[in-house]
């Protein structure tokens, strides 16, 4: 039996699996943000109540839905810190609230859906949040404003249309402010150096997201960031640890993923294909590397 491995040894392996380069070039983004998926499980051990904020739509041809990244890995996250009594709740435009709602139904429910119209405006939600108390606002996989204060997918295109400025309700409030993103445009990406994003992403200074926030993580693909502060916050919060490992599983992340497909028509946003993949990559991609993050998570060795 290999020796138990510390604390700090855990959050490591959990940064190496979740925090890569799959191929957008984003290595140097992912090295300027090192260390701050502790940081931001740090913080989230501390939450009084939680916020998410996620949903991006595909708007491509023929195509026009919301993607399978972020609102699966948003929704197992709020039913994670649901599950350890930390009340939460998540934010998102009328595009992709299908497919949230079709991710939180398949985790087991119990967690809020605010829905916002793309020209409702915010002041209602923003007031929402800060009568309940939210103290920590988490974006995962969510488009955010470039510098021309217009939100852009990777290929550059303005995705305005389809995309609430919610923004705004992420920097509104008094609360600590946490983002995930795996490509540059995503809300957060602003606490990386000027220029970064543009010298080293494709279309990088037309697509750089300049909201920032008090902790980033990039990762590989943005569901495994949200993995990834599970796995942490279970490092962080052992008596939570158990609860969080049981919706850290490749049975999970599938059930959840093929949900926002079946019942939200939700695409790939790399492919654009309406099919149970995310970024690309499928079950046997995913599934290994969440299950170990789920060992990681119980104390366990990852091999």
């Amino acid at each position: 039996m290999s020796p138990r491995k510390s604390d700090a040894e855990r959050i490591a392996a959990i940064e190496a699996l979740v925090c890569r380069d799959v191929g957008r070039k984003t290595a140097e983004l992912i090295a300027a943000s090192a260390g701050e998926l502790a940081a931001a499980a740090r913080s989230l051990a501390g939450a009084a109540s939680v916020g998410l904020i996620t949903g991006f739509f595909v708007p491509r041809g023929e195509v026009a839905a919301p993607e399978t990244d972020g609102p699966v890995g948003t929704a197992l996250l709020a039913a994670a810190l649901a599950a350890c009594g930390v009340p939460t709740r998540i934010a998102v435009d009328t595009p992709c609230a299908a497919a949230v709602r079709a991710a939180v139904d398949a985790a087991g429910g119990g967690v809020a859906v605010d829905e916002v119209g793309i020209d409702e405006g915010l002041d209602r939600l923003i007031a929402e949040w800060r009568r309940t108390g939210v103290s920590h606002a988490v974006a995962i996989e969510r488009c955010g404003r470039s510098a021309d204060g217009r939100p852009r997918n990777m290929r550059g295109v303005d995705v305005s249309p389809w995309t609430a400025p919610l923004d705004d309700l992420f920097l509104a409030g008094p609360w600590t402010k946490l983002a995930v993103g795996d490509g540059g445009n995503e809300i957060g990406m602003g606490k990386l150096p000027p220029g970064l994003i543009g010298r080293t992403v494709p279309n990088g200074e037309k697509i750089a997201c300049v909201t920032s926030c008090d902790q980033l993580v990039v990762a590989g693909v943005s569901n495994w960031g949200a993995y990834g502060l599970m796995a942490a916050l279970a490092v962080a919060r052992p008596d939570w640890a158990a609860k969080i490992a049981t919706f850290l599983t490749a049975e999970c992340d599938l059930a959840l993923t093929r949900a926002t497909v079946d019942k939200a028509g939700a695409v790939d946003g790399v492919t654009a294909k309406r099919e149970a993949t995310v970024d690309g990559f499928g079950p046997e991609i995913h599934g290994p590397l969440i299950d170990k993050l789920g060992r990681i998570a119980r104390g366990e060795a990852a091999d």
